[in-house]
């Protein structure tokens, strides 16, 4: 590829760091209202680290390796170090930087928003030089050794199939096993309706057996192991077209154990009923993977009015899934900024004296002035492959 080519694949030096600003919203709340967001954004973060492996099988090694490099020396430490005896120019360390930020921002190498890939723009040898002289390296060298090497060249590659994340050989997918087609998808996606399943919280993993003719297994998310005896409504094996496939869950169960204990925190600091009930449903769907559970979460979401912690939580958006049916992890927790939201409120008390001034006729506007709720948020956490606009209707 040319350099032009490869330009295409990696971020600018000038790429902007924006600070979410939530402090003065934050400062607001009472101290129940900040552990309620607190145990909140925890479970999305958790939850979030899910996203590493729904995008790419190196990104959350890359991730590891490069979350472990910033944790052992503060950025100026690793700065200094990397000019003075690794012979890294000051471009190239903030194109590491750069680099990262990328990482952490997207949840993996692949852009959440048109599913490229990006590289490191400085020289492989040069980045190795810097991790094996760290004092992560120092510390932990097996370790850290292992990582560099299970990821270094996926990283740098740009094979045509690394580009861009797709199915087979249209690119890099993790919602499927590696000899799964659009031919299988497209199957599975049959059996899921023939069962009345959706396919948001799955993955699906295919194998051929000579004896057995094709295999798959829709793996749910949950924190339940497979053996476990609650709520196995969807689980179990099943012949469908001449194939076996069998729906198991525990995909994720780690970080999904996780996700599940910080909401049952967050659920003593919850402001009403409703909230409590809504997590308790999230619970029920994370703990056994059932979607419905998660539905009914939804609803009790939409039942509670001008809650001052907005949040939701969940396998959400399916863009990233090449069938369009698998959705990412997503957790986001913001706050009602009080002060805005009151200059918000003014604005609409007086909405009807300001209508008549508009720069068009009555005949325009509808009879009755319909009052909209308008809150403004701030957003204290936002764990996924990339911030899109958020929005609740309040009318």
């Amino acid at each position: 590829m040319t350099d032009k080519e490869v330009s295409q694949f990696v971020f600018p030096n000038e790429q902007p760091v924006v600070a979410l600003e939530c402090k003065q919203a934050f400062d607001a709340l009472t101290s129940r209202e900040k552990l309620y967001a607190h145990y909140l954004s925890k479970a999305s973060w958790f939850g979030g680290l899910i996203v590493l492996l729904q995008t790419s099988p190196e990104s959350p090694i890359i991730f590891s390796l490069l979350h472990r490099l910033y944790r052992e020396q503060t950025l100026e430490d690793l700065r200094n170090f990397a000019l003075n005896h690794c012979s890294l120019t000051e471009s190239e360390f903030q194109a590491l930087l750069v680099y990262s930020s990328g990482v952490f921002t997207n949840m993996g190498n692949y852009k959440g928003f048109g599913d490229s890939k990006f590289i490191p723009n400085l020289p492989k040898e040069k980045l190795e030089t810097l991790i094996k002289s760290s004092i992560a390296y120092q510390k932990d060298q097996s370790v850290v050794e292992k990582l560099w090497k299970l990821c270094c060249d996926v990283m740098y590659s740009l094979d045509s199939k690394k580009r861009q994340l797709g199915l087979g050989e249209k690119g890099v997918t993790t919602y499927f096993s590696s000899n799964c087609t659009m031919e299988d998808a497209n199957f599975i996606n049959s059996f899921l309706k023939s069962k009345g399943i959706e396919a948001y919280n799955t993955r699906l993993f295919k194998t051929n057996d000579a004896e057995h003719g094709r295999q798959y297994e829709v793996r749910l998310a949950s924190s339940l192991k497979n053996d476990a005896d609650t709520e196995r409504v969807f689980l179990g094996t099943y012949e469908f077209e001449n194939a076996k496939i069998e729906v198991t869950r525990g995909d994720y169960d780690k970080l999904m154990e996780l996700v599940v204990e910080n909401l049952k925190t967050a659920k003593s600091y919850a402001a009403n009923d409703t909230e409590v009930k809504m997590i308790d449903e999230y619970v029920r769907s994370f703990s056994t993977g059932s979607l419905p559970a998660h539905k009914e979460g939804s609803r009790f979401w939409i039942k509670d009015k001008g809650p001052v912690i907005e949040t939701y939580i969940g396998f959400i958006e399916t863009y990233r899934d090449p069938a369009g049916q698998r959705g990412e992890f997503e957790g986001f927790v913001a706050m009602v900024n009080k002060e805005m939201s009151a200059k918000f409120t003014t604005l609409v008390e007086k909405a009807e004296t300001f209508l008549p001034q508009l720069p068009w006729p009555p005949s325009f506007e509808k009879d009755r002035f319909l009052r909209p709720d308008f809150t403004s948020l701030d957003v204290l956490t936002f764990a996924g492959s990339g911030i899109p606009e958020i929005g609740r209707a309040h009318v």
